[in-house]
């Protein structure tokens, strides 16, 4: 009677969850765009975008990115070969557990007449692929805690998943491995399904059992004549056989049975069978009922970004339904990392020791910032610090696994947030704030006024970007020395070739950049080897820069000058906070 109340709870629950969930991608959005578009209109153009796409040559791609990044994860796999197996271990190894094992009566049952979970090969299988998960989440272990990935942050929704996936599967496996030596669990299989009730007939098919199969008897059996164990045998293969393999083909459960064998009549007397079957169908209950509400949900969310991320066209698709995928996609993050690897503003996230200049960071924020749930004043503050430093370098996109339009994820946050207040602007580039917003600066409503906001938060004395009549000040007492020490090694190698200039997009953007940016690339880095520090950090360019890398990638001798000029950055960035304070 629990388990079916704990199965149709948790099924409830779990069908209540994912349907609250996916509505709140159809009813809530990520920007403050004008355009309105109702929940149920929103849904009636997902679909009818659904059905173009599978009755149209798209289809076809549909069909290779299932295959090739939901099914065999080929994203996961270019970044990282062992984040790969973990992932595959887990999500295969779960997947075809749960198809296999958990709704075998319904799916394996259908699709193989004689199945039975004690018959080979699902005997076999459902250790295999048991062991399978473990490995996935050791290897999970081992990489957070151990191995110490960088910025791949931990937080209690990594920890239940871990702990929730090891508590099913240890449960199964202990459990598995105590019943083959509980005789309570023979006894009462065989009032079941045994065909004779003869004494002498059942102590023989007893006997067989315990001698072949593990099982441990209260009664002596240690000296049996080879007359009874022939009977027992005659017996097993008329009343056990068809579903009854040996018990070894169960490899991981084998060793727990024979670990506890010695303890075996203690265990059973206790009603540790029993105590194991609630933890493991309680445990399974519980993850299947808590996940659309945990990070998990992303088994769901993320083969949905991918697909639809793979049809979809900003530019071609329908209004709503590129709302309706851009709220998809923050419940389709699984907070890996990849993006903050990276991410363009790791030098001022160190620099400010904000976490959410970190894409992975700002994701989980947003999530809470959309869905409208309470936010403090302080991380409120710290997610848009982060919305407004992102450089637009595009990078995050291009690696994310789970195939999120990152970028316009930020340029439909940063009207959000433009919308309903601004922080200090520390600004990276042109492309950091209310530039970038879809549509321009021009035109009238929510982008309009935010812009107008952002362009008057930046008339601060010295701010940037300034001339070169007022430059940024840094303080009398800073020099070359300032930098970084990786940076400042190495500006020195410069000679002056100018094929960082000469590489530039945004002096080629100019007919005369030298009036428009102060300095040039080269002319910066010679500044700096002249111990200008202040020189170099007053020009327009570093805070025109696009962070394209180009002149970096160009540099015969190596100098890293995009880094140089996110250090620059950070020094304006430090001086601003000292004189905010």
């Amino acid at each position: 009677m629990l388990f079916h109340v704990s199965l149709y709870a948790s099924l409830l629950v779990f069908l209540a969850g994912c349907a609250y969930k996916i509505y709140g991608w159809f009813a809530r959005k990520v920007d403050t765009s004008d355009v309105e578009f109702s929940a149920s209109r929103r849904f009636v153009l997902a679909l009818g975008g659904m059905l173009g796409t599978l009755f149209s040559p798209r289809v076809l791609v549909l069909f290779k990115v299932f295959l090739l990044d939901v099914i065999l994860q080929r994203r996961i796999l270019k970044e990282d070969v062992l984040r790969w197996v973990m992932h595959m271990c887990i999500y295969g190894g779960f997947m075809l557990l749960l198809l296999m094992h958990a709704l075998g009566s319904l799916v394996t049952a259908n699709l193989f007449e004689e199945y039975a979970s004690t018959l080979n090969p699902y005997f076999f299988l459902r250790d295999f692929f048991g062991i399978v998960v473990l490995v996935g989440v050791a290897i999970a272990v081992y990489r957070r805690f151990i191995l110490g990935v960088p910025r791949l942050s931990t937080g209690p929704m990594d920890v239940y998943a871990l702990v929730i996936l090891a508590l099913i599967m240890l449960s199964g496996v202990l459990l598995e491995g105590v019943k083959m030596t509980s005789y309570s669990a023979y006894d009462r299989m065989v009032q079941e399904y045994a065909d004779t009730d003869d004494p002498s007939e059942l102590k023989a098919l007893e006997a067989y059992w315990v001698h072949t199969f593990g099982i441990v008897s209260p009664k002596p059996m240690d000296s049996v004549d080879s007359d009874l164990l022939e009977q027992g045998r005659e017996l097993h293969e008329m009343s056990c056989m068809a579903c009854h393999d040996a018990p070894g083909w169960a490899f991981s459960g084998y060793l727990v049975a024979k670990a506890v064998r010695p303890m075996a009549l203690f265990l059973d007397g206790a009603g540790f069978p029993d105590i194991l079957w609630y933890i493991h169908f309680l445990s399974c209950f519980f993850g299947l009922a808590y996940l659309p509400f945990s990070k998990m949900f992303h088994i769901i969310a993320t083969p949905c970004s991918l697909l639809a991320n793979a049809v979809m066209d900003s530019e071609r698709s329908h209004p709503a339904n590129v709302l309706t995928r851009q709220v998809m996609e923050l419940d389709a993050c699984t907070r890996c990392g990849t993006c903050s690897l990276r991410c363009s503003a790791v030098p001022m996230a160190e620099a400010t020791e904000n976490r959410y200049l970190l894409p992975a960071e700002k994701m989980a924020a947003l999530k809470d910032l959309v869905s409208g749930r309470k936010v403090s004043d302080r991380a409120r503050e710290a997610v848009m610090e982060g919305v407004y430093l992102c450089t637009n370098c595009d990078r995050c996109t291009v690696v994310c696994p789970s195939g999120i339009n990152l970028r316009e994820l930020w340029l439909g946050v940063k009207s959000r947030l433009l919308e309903t207040g601004y922080s200090r602007p520390f600004i990276l580039s042109p492309f950091s704030y209310a530039v970038s917003l879809p549509g321009g600066v021009s035109g009238e409503g929510a982008r309009s006024r935010a812009t107008d906001r952002a362009k008057e938060a930046l008339r601060h004395e010295g701010g940037p970007p300034g001339p070169v009549s007022t430059p940024l000040r840094l303080g009398e007492d800073r020099g070359a020395d300032a930098l970084n020490p990786v940076a400042a090694s190495s500006f020195t190698y410069c000679f002056g070739c100018q094929a960082c200039t000469a590489s530039c997009p945004v002096v080629a953007a100019y007919d005369r950049p030298e009036e428009a940016l102060d300095l040039l690339p080269h002319q910066i880095m010679c500044s700096l080897a002249l111990g200008l520090v202040e020189t170099a950090a007053g020009s327009r360019m570093i805070w025109d820069c696009l962070t394209c890398y180009k002149c970096q990638e160009y540099c015969p001798q190596l100098v890293r000058i995009a880094d140089i000029f996110f250090e620059l950055k950070n020094l304006a960035a430090r001086e601003l906070e000292a004189k905010a304070v």
